[in-house]
């Protein structure tokens, strides 16, 4: 019959199944000959129940105007088509649509054939075929029906003018006779892997391998009620917009990363080398795959900006590069510290006079972009280089360099939004350099004015060797307030001070300038430490600008005598001296000094209190300044220790004795302070070291004489014999008369013992002490006066002169010249 019989299937469904036609055969007269089983299963009739019988029997409503019709279709036309209500054996009636055909047999007598099909299931399937049709010919997505072959069964029209072939032409071909190659593979395997599996694949992307074109694929498998695979179905549609959209939206959200990562990575940082190395690092390579920061002298070292016409002629100095890969070739066209010459109608000088950005994309512009012959940019191109921006730096107005960025073979050429990103990194890259160019300055300005402020030289008496170090801490322009003094005083004596200011900044700086020139001041009247710190508590409010910023310092003085090797100390709450000494092992250890705290100066209300000590002779005192110490997470008295141990095993301790190992001990402690710090504490940093000795022997003599009248005559012979055994007779003559009038002056009105004492060191000190605590005054005498010229007399002859009070009265002294 022109088809090929497969036999019965078991187990295999089909349409039928779902419609369930049922056939019914009558005679002329309707009498009912055949009733198969289908339609026992829709009407539940046995066919022995109803064969012989009238199908009006069975009708709704009998032999009526419905049967007169469909007999009048029957005889003019031979068929008929309609909807009949049939009773069921269950009582109720059944809605059928029943194709009825009239036939004859051999004898030429009527038969009638009749198909029948529940009303409500035909529906059903009508439904879903027509809702099929509509979506394959209204839906805007491609779609296609596969079978089980993978060939193309069924297309709309939208996947036709997506594919650009007609619907016919699909039809029993595969995606390879259709779609390119590139698409076809991958689809293939998809098809591939639904009908094996029978997982659905969702919205897989397929992008064309060159230019543009994206298209998206979902498939999912065919299958009937029964579980038999029918083949795969298919729904395409072009993404391409809305992959190009997505490109420009992940684009845009890189471009906002990349400005916000430039921008954290540059807001901390105040060198003008370290922002120009942080910019060009991130820009290689999410931008581009060379760059590189070039400024003019001006904002690479901190100085004053000229007028864009003095720019003409003058290098760029090169100081941040990046690239993405290394080699000879690349350190020919990058490397720190370059200079980069260029003429001024050169792309580079354009780019610095207009301030407006360019981008060279050929390799005539790339070599015009300095001056012809470049190394450089011929470098660049033996890197193929294709693509090259040129980005002004600005800072108000002001172009401090350039931003050159560049891109090798591989990579789209800069565009527009290119371009766009690099003038916002730019702009923001030229506000941090010009901040830390006006950092540097001021600065720079600020250290010199703290520098000022402290000593500019240090005098070294007799028997003492010192050496200090000050380090600035990285507050920034907000100098601190920390200083030192190395004060010579009367008689070979030697001040030692070291303070701390509370606070950074100018302020700060010039109130510790204001300290420091009391301090030596009131040094000069030869005060005992606690008494000179009295005082200086006492000048608080004078060192302040208002009640609201008082005063609030730490301060230790030291006194050493190298006569007596006696030393004198009080502090205002500033942290213990060390003192290193001599063990009696033969090593060298360091102990803080525990002294009595005091309340820092500004305070009040607690008195300062001195401690004495004798010094061994070769020991080392250190004043030191909190920063020295001090450490996140740390008590200070770990900071001492740590100290402590630094020193016990330091240059010290190879040879306490020479200058050398002071200043090697200085260093040592300041390299240890670097390498916990990074080379710059947060706070100011004053250290003094004084290695602390006698004079030589003999150079100190003293006497004690009663209060008679022979003691200024005694006075003057062993003080002229003293001399002349210094080899000192040129200044016998004016010492002998001075002591003469001090003495003359204790024993009028003292009335106790009077004691004189000579030390030879850098000068000739001659002291005159006595019981009476008030201090002489110089007066005028009149001609006929017999007194009152002592005084007078020792003003116009010392050098200097002074008193201090002791704690069993006051000495008088006066220093002469050494010839």
């Amino acid at each position: 019959m022109g088809g090929v019989s497969t036999g019965p299937s078991e187990g295999v469904a089909s349409i039928l199944d779902t419609l369930r036609v049922g056939i019914v055969m009558l005679d002329g007269n309707g009498k009912i000959l055949l009733w198969n089983p289908i339609t026992e299963e829709i009407l539940g009739w046995r066919s022995e129940q109803v064969v012989g019988r009238r199908i009006q029997d069975f009708l709704e409503d009998g032999y009526g105007e419905g049967e007169r019709l469909r007999d009048q279709a029957l005889r003019e036309e031979g068929r008929w088509r309609g909807t009949m209500r049939i009773l069921h054996s269950a009582g109720h009636r059944v809605a059928v649509e029943g194709r009825v055909t009239l036939l004859h047999d051999r004898q030429n007598r009527p038969v009638i054939l009749a198909n029948i099909v529940e009303t409500s299931r035909i529906r059903a399937v009508e439904h879903d075929l027509a809702a099929l049709d509509a979506l394959f010919a209204s839906s805007p997505l491609g779609i296609a029906l596969f079978d089980t072959d993978r060939r193309y069964v069924r297309v709309n029209e939208a996947l036709a003018r997506l594919n650009q072939v007609s619907a016919e032409e699909h039809i029993g071909r595969t995606v390879h006779d259709i779609l390119p190659s590139w698409m076809a593979d991958e689809v293939s395997a998809v098809q591939s892997s639904v009908l094996e599996t029978g997982e659905p694949v969702v919205d897989i992307v397929l992008r064309a391998p060159e230019g543009p074109g994206s298209r998206s694929v979902s498939y999912s498998r065919l299958t009937t009620d029964d579980g038999e695979v029918l083949g795969v179905s298919g729904v395409f549609m072009d993404v391409t917009e809305r992959h190009e959209a997505l490109e420009k939206i992940e684009a845009a959200r890189e471009r906002l990363a990349l400005l916000d990562d430039v921008g954290v990575g540059l807001v901390d940082r105040f060198d003008v080398t370290a922002i120009s190395q942080a910019l060009a690092s991130s820009l290689v390579p999410r931008l581009a795959d060379y760059s590189s920061v070039m400024l003019i002298s001006a904002a690479a070292h901190g100085g004053d900006l000229p007028d864009i016409e003095l720019l003409t002629g003058k290098p760029l100095f090169q100081l941040g590069v990046a690239a993405r890969d290394e080699g000879p070739t690349v350190n020919r066209m990058l490397r720190v510290g370059q200079d980069v010459p260029f003429l001024a109608d050169s792309f580079f000088g354009r780019t610095l006079a207009s301030g407006v950005p360019h981008v060279a994309s050929s390799p005539r512009e790339l070599l015009a972009a300095t001056y012809p012959g470049d190394p450089k940019m011929q470098a660049a191109l033996d890197l193929n280089v294709h693509s090259l921006m040129a980005v002004p730096l600005r800072a108000r107005g002001v172009v401090l360099g350039l931003l050159v960025v560049s891109r090798a073979e591989g990579r789209e050429p800069f565009g527009r939004d290119d371009i766009a990103l690099a003038m916002e990194l730019a702009d923001r890259a030229g506000v941090s350099l010009d901040n830390a160019r006006l950092y540097a300055r001021e600065r720079a300005g600020a250290l010199m004015l703290q520098r000022s402020l402290l000593p500019q030289k240090v005098p070294e008496p007799p028997g003492v060797t010192v050496a200090y170090r000050y380090v600035p801490g990285s507050s920034g322009t907000e100098v601190g307030g920390d200083w030192f003094d190395v004060i010579p005083l009367a008689g070979g004596r030697v001040a030692f001070v070291v303070g701390d200011v509370m606070g950074h900044g100018l302020h700060a700086a010039v109130t510790m300038g204001r300290l420091r020139t009391a301090v030596r001041t009131l040094a000069g009247l030869d005060l005992s430490p606690d008494e000179l710190l009295r005082r200086i508590n006492d000048l608080a409010d004078d060192f302040v600008q208002s009640s609201d910023d008082p005063l609030i310092a730490t301060c230790v003085y030291a006194v050493y005598d190298p006569s007596t090797r006696r030393c004198s100390i009080a502090k205002a709450g500033h942290p213990p001296p060390l003192l290193l000494t001599e063990t009696p092992e033969g090593s060298w250890e360091a102990q803080a000094i525990e002294l009595p705290s005091g309340a820092p100066l500004g305070v009040g209300g607690v008195p300062f209190e001195p401690w004495e000590l004798e010094i061994v002779e070769g020991s080392v005192l250190i004043l030191y300044t909190d920063g020295l110490i001090e450490a996140r997470g740390e008590d200070i008295t770990q900071g001492i220790e740590r100290l402590c141990e630094l020193l016990s095993g330091g240059p010290v301790h190879r040879d306490p004795y020479t200058p050398a190992t002071i200043e090697d001990a200085c260093d040592s402690v300041i390299d240890d302070l670097d390498s916990r710090t990074a080379s710059q504490p947060d706070d100011d940093v004053a250290l003094l070291m004084a290695k602390l000795g006698g004079l030589p022997q003999g150079s100190a003599a003293s006497w004690t004489f009663p209060a008679e009248s022979y003691a200024v005559r005694r006075a003057r012979e062993v003080v002229r014999r003293t001399l002349r055994e210094w080899g000192l007779d040129a200044l016998e003559d004016t010492t002998v008369l001075l002591v003469s009038e001090l003495v003359t002056n204790s024993m009028r009105y003292a009335h106790g013992p009077i004691g004189v004492r000579m030390v030879r060191g850098g000068s000739l000190l001659v002291e005159v002490s006595d019981p009476l605590p008030d201090p002489p005054r110089e007066r005028s005498a009149l001609p006929d006066d017999e007194g009152g010229r002592g005084i007078r007399l020792v003003a116009r002859e010392a050098r200097r002169w002074g008193t201090r009070h002791g704690p069993m009265g006051k000495t008088v002294w006066f220093e002469l010249a050494l010839a």
